[in-house]
């Protein structure tokens, strides 16, 4: 995260541009023309579905584009369970007509936690068909301002102006590639963000790299594909739910007090809990605070009901990599308390930071136009940026909001108050 002294920065390097989109945008220029729409919505996970559900809820003109729950289909492993508990993973729609407690009663499947990735997909694919049954699959490959508000150029070369555009694009190209492990081969190294399925793994001999709930659970289904599995953390792995009191009816009474006072996202620790619940609240935060909030409830840890599945997974704990090298076909790794190991692949559970020039489809002259701290966009009330108009909600928020918004649970929030806004600015 950013330090306490960090300042605003505008980016001036944008992302990688979509191949065709070059030849189109050349010799464009910001003439005057009538929107084609009131608001853009690009992303079609939780947070887009959510706010283009509120956005029509308002009577607001709005498109969206993108693949149904596409990250969480192609970027997630099938048989992983949600970490998120059933009570706060709702996508919120105005009404609270498609909760994920109406979806289990139509389909006949029971709440309880932890509920499965397959189970919050299925979810997610419902609430869309409901929510946004004309979800447009294209991608947008560029955007650009123009004088009737943004232009927008479609992987398939269609072109159309908004008022607004909302991006709710997640972590799409946001994994995260430590510097030691740069060098080595695509074929050697992977993100956890690479797989769905981890059965081609059987037999080889795996190194990942982590110590949070995405590499502890990547670890996990690893060995249970059977691979041979040393999970390599710098530190002890901090076991959500376990704790070490021995005096079992205190604890329960503690852990029912607990979930008791504990908000439905359950993020983050008791005496913060609360406060990122109102993102609002932390906007207005200074900086320094919002950091040392963000860094404690974000801390790496990895949900207690994976343990009993530890039994095949060797733990190199209190250690990290210091340099990786290819030694064949296979990557010798040098740690920091003098030892090597050798491997066939390198599992890189290191988590995602927010690069808004990595999602790839801000033009150069409207990425150069965005407030940013180190990637992330700077937004007021409203999730806006900057830029008139243009609006992140989702993880490229967090910077702004708070934690939250690196959950489902935090789509209720961003819908609602950048619904609120644009009704406003609209009367």
């Amino acid at each position: 995260m950013e330090n306490a002294d960090m300042t605003i920065v505008k980016r001036v390097v944008p992302g990688t541009m979509h191949p065709a989109v070059k030849a189109k945008t050349r010799g464009l220029s910001r003439i005057d023309q009538r929107a084609d729409c009131e608001a853009v919505v690009i992303g079609a996970g939780p947070y887009g579905l959510a706010v283009s559900a509120h956005l029509r809820a308002a009577h607001i003109e709005t498109r969206t584009f993108g693949r149904p729950m596409s990250f969480w289909q192609e970027n997630m492993p099938k048989d992983m369970i949600i970490r998120s508990p059933w009570r706060g993973s709702d996508i919120a729609d105005a009404d609270n007509r498609f909760t994920l407690n109406t979806y289990a009663r139509l389909s006949g499947i029971q709440p309880r936690d932890p509920f499965t990735q397959k189970e919050f997909v299925d979810y997610g694919l419902w609430f869309q068909q409901q929510a946004v049954p004309d979800l447009d699959h294209r991608q947008v490959v560029c955007i650009e301002e123009a004088q009737g508000g943004f232009r927008l150029i479609l992987n398939d070369g269609d072109k159309l102006v908004a008022r607004r555009v909302i991006l709710a694009m997640g972590l799409a190209n946001q994994a995260v590639t430590p510097p030691e492990f740069i060098d080595l081969p695509a074929e050697m190294l992977s993100h956890t963000a690479d797989h769905t399925d981890f059965s081609s793994f059987k037999g080889r001999r795996v190194a990942v790299i982590g110590r949070g709930q995405s590499a502890c659970e990547s670890a996990a289904l690893l060995s249970e594909a059977g691979a041979n599995v040393n999970l390599i953390t710098r530190g002890d792995i901090r076991w959500l739910g376990q704790k070490e009191s021995k005096a079992t009816k205190s604890r329960s009474l503690m852990l029912a007090l607990k979930k008791y006072l504990t908000p439905p996202s359950e993020v983050g620790p008791v005496h913060l809990n609360w406060l990122i619940e109102a993102p609002d609240l932390y906007r207005h935060l200074p900086a320094d605070m919002q950091d040392k909030i963000t860094n404690r409830c974000l801390l790496p840890a990895a949900s207690g009901w994976l343990v009993p599945r530890f039994g095949g997974v060797h733990l190199s704990s209190g250690v990290c990599v210091l340099n990786s090298r290819t030694r064949g076909d296979q990557v010798e790794l040098q740690l920091s308390d003098g030892s090597t190991q050798t491997v066939d692949h390198v599992l890189l559970g290191t988590g995602y930071h927010v690069d808004i020039s990595r999602y790839g489809i801000l033009g150069s002259g409207l990425l150069q136009r965005i407030d940013q701290a180190d990637g992330s966009p700077l937004l007021v009330a409203g999730y806006e940026s900057s830029v008139k108009g243009l609006h992140f909600v989702g993880s490229s928020s967090c910077k702004s909001f708070g934690p939250l918004m690196r959950f489902v649970w935090g789509s209720k929030f961003a819908a609602r108050c950048l619904t609120r806004t644009l009704v406003r600015n609209n009367s």
